[in-house]
């Protein structure tokens, strides 16, 4: 900033005033301290005006962080509610997938043992059509003797 060098320069016009003995003031030279002055008045609106644009510059570039950071979080919320739900979907298709299992094996135990009882009801029929026909035949060989 300029108004830094100019003060740099008020600080050397008043280290090289007469020091008055025994009193700690100095003499300055009027003219120059007064130019100075007026040249810190010359600069300070422009370098006021410099320090508020740095000051709302940053504030943007904070803003714009801020809004950056805050997109960020709201994509990766998103991306974690997308992926829970994946979880979600994935669970509930394994319990689905399960439960499709249990039926299934429930139903052929099922009819594997429907399938038995059905073979052993028509073996048993067979078994009572024979002994009825060996029945008949020995009661047919027996009259031919």
């Amino acid at each position: 900033m300029e108004i830094l060098a100019v003060l740099e320069t008020l600080e050397d016009a008043i280290e090289k005033a007469i020091s008055l003995p025994f009193t700690g003031k100095c003499l300055v030279n009027r003219e120059e301290v007064l130019e100075i002055i007026q040249d810190i008045r010359l600069k300070l609106p422009d370098d006021l005006k410099q320090a508020k644009w740095v000051s709302e510059e940053r504030s943007r570039i904070l803003a714009e962080a801020q809004q950056e950071a805050d997109n960020i979080l709201n994509g990766a919320d998103g991306k974690i509610a997308s992926m829970v739900d994946e979880h979600e979907i994935c669970r509930k298709a394994y319990e689905q997938a399960e439960v499709i299992i249990t039926n299934a094996k429930k139903n052929a135990r099922e009819i594997r043992l429907g399938t038995r009882e059905y073979a052993d009801n028509i073996l048993n029929k067979v078994e009572e059509i024979l002994e009825d026909t060996l029945d008949v035949i020995k009661v047919n060989r027996n009259e031919l003797k």
